[in-house]
């Protein structure tokens, strides 16, 4: 049990003991909550607690603070103060803070990681992109939010698995390949006129040119039904490919790949039945309709077309089935903003299968605003088309990529300063993070040339400067900031974290230096340098961001 447990159960301890000798009524208390202040005269800790209780307890809250503060019983406090209205700041002793850096430092990467749970089973599906061109800005946006959740859900312990649906079945399979035969024979010196709903970009000339560099004219003379078949598995084939390529190249890497294709027709039927049979689909003019408006939709609506093709829906009901199938108890889904109005009906339908619909979480990702020079930048210089991630990384790479979407919030839209994501400056954050990593990687180079090393029991009461003690307090924070922000499902709250901790290093070293001072000072200041390196490549590896030794 940490400090910060034990306090909390000091509090409650408090409280039982005031209702215990009657200075509170009987009175269930409510959860106990303790933040961090924000200005570092206001304590270690501080609670809301009285506040919180003073409805059940029916006594003013300060009143409940000083029953809890006379009764506290934390022998690890150097005080306690009641402040306003009632809250209540808690002052550690400094050696409590010293034996948990010591712990730190003990646990080493390790620090962070929260103990394992094994429920609930939690699948996070992102990106999903149709397979039919080249991943764009907004879909990085999601691919570097998703990913960084799913790392930061597991450093909190939860039982997660990540999942990429390929929606390599329906309408826009067709379509993909009817571009890329319209392209194959303009290619061949054929007039064709191009399909209404087809694919303009410069990729599916491109696919159409490969063909024709492999296999020459040799599907000219097929019918086009057969030419057709062939071009949309070789198309389907290598769009799939370059868009794990792109992922990977971003740091993304899923657990389930999984094909819409299995669940044509055996699986949406299977739903399909299920929905006739409890009542919640019903059959009007040769089609079949969800009952959604007895779950929150403001219309029913259609799963089978009247000409027996399923509509999208059809494949997603079949699809979400199929998760809680597999046993996930909890589901969450990154979409992009303009899926807004498809929530509802997606819930509604896991509601109708008799699912709990809270158990589907769908987070939304606002959209992403390029700027290069001041200016919005809309199209791609080499294609004419949408910016697509490969560009984006291409230019100013992935770390800063990653970093530039995952430090806002999803539910904010981002602009992105393209020029401020190059530079390499203390202006550019991912370089200010990246730079302090470094800077201990180079202050370690130093010290062992100079002969000075960390031992296995520095003097940490040594370190009492306010810069010092700022930065242990800082990283004795960062277990608590994992599991508020994989509550929250908001990695932002790790790339702020990071970013302040980086600038209250760099600040600590600006003032205390470690060469020339005592040995025993050093050594203890090199043990904090130690510290900070791994809760920094710990919080970067969430971000799924490097963390170089030398920049």
């Amino acid at each position: 049990m940490d400090t910060k447990d034990l306090l909390i159960q000091a509090i409650k301890d408090a409280v039982a003991k005031a209702i215990a000798e009657q200075a509170l009524p009987e009175g269930q208390l409510p959860t106990v909550i303790l933040e961090v202040p924000p200005k570092k005269e206001l304590g270690d800790f501080a609670s809301n607690i009285a506040m919180q209780s003073a409805r059940v307890f029916h006594v003013a809250p300060r009143k409940i603070a000083e029953e809890i503060v006379s009764r506290l019983d934390a022998t690890f406090l150097e005080k306690t103060e009641i402040a306003g209205p009632g809250f209540i700041n808690f002052y550690l002793k400094s050696d409590v803070i010293y034996d948990a850096l010591a712990n730190l430092l003990k646990a080493g990467s390790e620090y962070g990681n929260l103990p394992k749970q094994e429920t609930p089973r939690i699948q996070v599906e992102y990106v999903s992109a149709n397979p039919t061109g080249p991943l764009h800005v907004g879909h990085g946006r999601g691919a570097a939010f998703g990913s960084a959740l799913v790392n930061l859900m597991r450093a909190a312990g939860y039982n997660v698995s990540s999942e990429y649906y390929i929606n390599d079945a329906g309408k826009q399979i067709d379509n993909l390949a009817l571009s890329v035969n319209a392209r194959y024979l303009e290619l061949l010196g054929k007039e064709v006129e191009f399909p209404e709903n087809g694919y303009h970009g410069q990729d599916i000339i491109e696919t159409a040119k490969r063909i024709i560099a492999k296999d020459g004219d040799k599907y000219l003379n097929m019918s086009d039904e057969e030419r057709l078949s062939i071009f949309k598995e070789l198309a389907l084939k290598e769009k799939l490919a370059a868009l794990k390529e792109d992922l990977a190249a971003f740091n993304v890497h899923f657990d389930v790949w999984f094909s819409e294709r299995t669940l044509h027709p055996d699986a949406v039927n299977a739903v399909c039945d299920k929905l006739l049979a409890n009542g919640n689909m019903y059959k009007q003019d040769g089609a079949l309709w969800l009952k959604s408006t007895a779950y929150g939709d403001d219309k029913d609506r259609v799963v089978i077309r009247d000409n027996g093709v399923p509509t999208y829906l059809a494949a997603d009901i079949a699809y979400h089935d199929n998760k809680f199938e597999r046993k996930f108890d909890k589901l969450i889904n990154i979409w992009g903003a303009d899926h807004h109005g498809y929530v509802c009906r997606v819930k509604a339908a896991m509601a109708a299968l008799g699912y709990n619909a809270d158990d589907l979480e769908v987070l939304l990702l606002q959209m992403v605003s390029l700027y290069r020079d001041g200016e919005l930048v809309k199209m791609s210089k080499r294609t004419g088309q949408s910016v697509t991630l490969s560009e984006l990384i291409e230019e100013v790479g992935a770390d800063a990529a990653r970093f530039f979407f995952i430090m806002r919030s999803l539910d904010s839209q981002l602009d992105f300063d393209l020029n401020l994501a190059k530079s390499q400056s203390n202006e550019n954050p991912v370089y200010y993070v990246q730079y302090a990593y470094a800077r201990i990687c180079s202050i370690f180079r130093q010290m062992k040339e100079a002969g000075i090393e960390t031992t296995e029991n520095p003097q940490l009461s040594l370190l009492t400067d306010e810069a010092e003690i700022a930065l242990i307090k800082k990283l004795l924070s960062y277990p608590d900031e994992i599991a508020t922000a994989a509550k929250n499902k908001a990695p932002h709250r790790i790339a702020t974290y990071v970013h302040d901790l980086a600038s209250m290093f760099h600040s600590f070293y600006n003032k205390c230096r470690i060469l020339g001072v005592d040995a025993k000072l050093a050594g203890a200041r090199l043990a904090l340098c130690l510290a900070v390196k791994y809760v920094l490549a710990h919080a970067l590896a969430i971000l799924g961001v490097n963390a170089p030794e030398k920049m």
